[in-house]
């Protein structure tokens, strides 16, 4: 038999609302927050942030997801960074070159 609640659900929602708020407005950070709310409502910050976590999907708050990238735009970028590489090969190549000839002149 699980544990009785401590807490009923009026009470987790307020909290749950108050610290995202506190984030929002306050911009302090996450265990601050907890904190905060905490001593306004005497509960320990770790339930909140497992009321938090529980409220809030990680899947949905991840982002936004490329579901198809479009094929003309890909094609554009391969190109360009195949041109990319190939220029920084080059630079490498060059710089080598100016960094052996300088070493060259300072012996002589």
């Amino acid at each position: 038999m699980p544990a009785p609640r401590k807490f009923d659900a009026e009470t987790r929602e307020r909290a749950v609302r108050l610290y995202t708020g506190r984030l929002r407005d306050h911009g302090e950070s996450k265990l601050a927050a907890r904190r905060h709310v905490g001593e306004l409502l005497g509960i320990n910050p770790a339930t909140i942030r497992n009321w938090v976590e529980a409220e809030y999907d990680p899947s949905v708050t991840a982002g936004p997801t490329v579901a198809d990238p479009d094929p003309e735009e890909l094609r554009r970028l391969r190109q360009e960074n195949a041109e990319l590489r190939r220029a920084n090969e080059i630079l490498k190549t060059a710089s080598a070159f100016f960094a052996q000839a300088e070493l060259d002149r300072k012996l002589r």
